[in-house]
């Protein structure tokens, strides 16, 4: 197998070759931090996070730089509004968002490089950008002559002249042409600025990862990726920034997630549906929440809704479920035989469907279908009465090689009281109902951890052992 990528660039799959055997550099855009971030930030964060992790199965040493804005207009609006400084609310929004990111069990990047902290190597890049005549200054203000380079549009695939009256730029009769973008921006009387050439000022949003890729990066890089709405404009002005200055290619695969919706609507501050990420993990499991976001391809919309959410929860409680049970057989369990050789097949089979299916352009919500053929197979041996303590072990191992990936299974935290009454509650429902597959699933998740059930005149109790 050979891992794929659909590469934005070329619009098609393509092998993957890192350009130095055994190393990847990678680059995601990351947050402006000016406020929490949303479910649509939460997005590129997780499915990033799993290509890193993929890779790194993949025995590649993954150089992996997301970016903090820590300064722009948001920034400086909301300064004035909470009456602090621009630097007091950056580190008020990167702690929650390192918060944030934790809580959904995101490693942090290799590196997360702040804009304020790398001001000599953006006005370097400028500068660069002055001396080769493809930006210009005009009262203070420095642009990008954009149709100097001859390439532009060609990662949104779309020409020059079609995009004039798209750009979500000002008209500015300063430009020479309407489409230029700023790369240094003049500051008003009383803004943060830093001393520039061209007087003080700030950069432009463009620049900033320009820069900082190819300064902690180099010139090229492996992977370069971000949400569905960075590649243009924003992804399209990096591609002319940098290469204008290095004359090699930015990145040689560029990879962009989907949009997501809520109760398929649009996503916007106009209709008010926006989800921070701080309040849903609290109504939410981090491991559904993953779930949930790696449930459809990367590159597809994905709707959000109380369905598809509790979908998720009870995908990954059936999950939590099998793993905890094979965990107490596996406690219990003194059987010295060797693993079942039929078992052994199955467990290859898996791995191979796993990794086919991520090697194929991280296709998750089918690698995922592996890890429910894991969980059936699991639920199968565990209906034996003696199990080999050796198959329980390659089962876990097969488990925890796939979780290391998607990470859509924590080892749950002891269940406190109120929990416990809950799920004997829907235990004694669900008998009931009929339901004795759900019923018993309760009673196994209870005995993973430690609870006793008893039946009296008076109702099902329950202690610990």
């Amino acid at each position: 197998m050979a891992l794929q990528i659909y590469n934005t660039m070329s619009r098609m799959k393509e092998e993957f070759v890192s350009m130095t055997p055994g190393e990847i550099k990678m680059y995601v855009c990351g947050p402006t931090v000016y406020d929490y971030i949303h479910i649509g930030n939460a997005r590129p964060m997780i499915f990033f996070d799993v290509v890193r992790s993929y890779l790194e199965n993949q025995q590649y040493n993954v150089n992996y730089v997301v970016n903090f804005t820590d300064v722009d207009d948001k920034l400086i609006r909301k300064a004035e509004e909470l009456n602090t400084t621009v630097a007091d609310v950056a580190e008020r929004f990167i702690a929650a968002y390192f918060e944030d990111l934790e809580g959904l069990g995101i490693r942090h990047a290799t590196m997360h490089p702040r804009v304020t902290e790398n001001m000599d190597i953006i006005l370097e890049f400028i500068q660069s950008l002055v001396d080769k005549d493809y930006a210009y200054a005009k009262e203070g203000d420095v642009y990008f002559r954009t149709r100097k380079f001859a390439d532009y549009g060609k990662l949104s695939h779309q020409k020059l002249d079609e995009l004039q009256f798209g750009i979500r730029v000002e008209v500015d009769k300063r430009k020479e042409n309407p489409e230029d973008f700023v790369l240094w921006k003049a500051a008003k009387p009383g803004e943060v600025s830093w001393e520039s050439p061209w007087g003080a000022g700030r950069p432009g949003w463009h620049i900033e990862c320009s820069a900082m890729a190819r300064h902690y990066l180099g010139d090229t890089l492996d992977i370069h990726g971000g949400g569905q709405d960075l590649q243009f404009p924003h992804h399209e002005c990096e591609c002319a920034q940098s290469e204008a200055v290095t004359g090699k290619p930015l990145s040689n695969y560029w990879m962009h997630n989907g949009f997501i919706r809520i109760d398929d609507e649009k996503m916007s501050k106009s209709l008010g549906n926006g989800i921070l990420v701080k309040d849903l993990r609290k109504a939410h499991k981090p491991a559904a929440i993953r779930y949930f976001m790696l449930s459809t391809h990367y590159r597809n919309p994905l709707n959000y809704n109380a369905d598809t959410i509790q979908q998720a929860e009870n995908s990954v409680d059936r999950i939590a479920n099998a793993v905890n049970n094979v965990k107490h057989r596996l406690s219990a369990s003194d059987q010295a035989s060797p693993v079942e050789e039929s078992l052994n097949q199955r467990l290859t089979e898996i791995r191979h469907l796993f990794h086919e299916k991520m090697q194929d352009d991280f296709n998750t919500p089918d690698a995922i279908t592996a890890i429910f053929e894991w969980v059936n197979e699991a639920n199968l041996l565990l209906q034996k009465e003696v199990v080999a303590k050796a198959s329980l072990e390659a089962l876990l191992d097969l488990f925890d090689e796939m979780n290391e990936v998607l990470r859509i299974y924590w080892k749950e935290e002891e269940l406190v009281d109120a929990d416990i009454d809950q799920l004997i509650t829907e235990r004694v429902e669900a008998r009931q109902n009929k339901n004795w597959a759900r019923a018993d699933e309760i009673r196994d998740l209870l005995s993973a951890q430690g609870i006793m059930l008893e039946d009296t005149p008076q109702g099902m109790r329950w202690r610990r052992k």
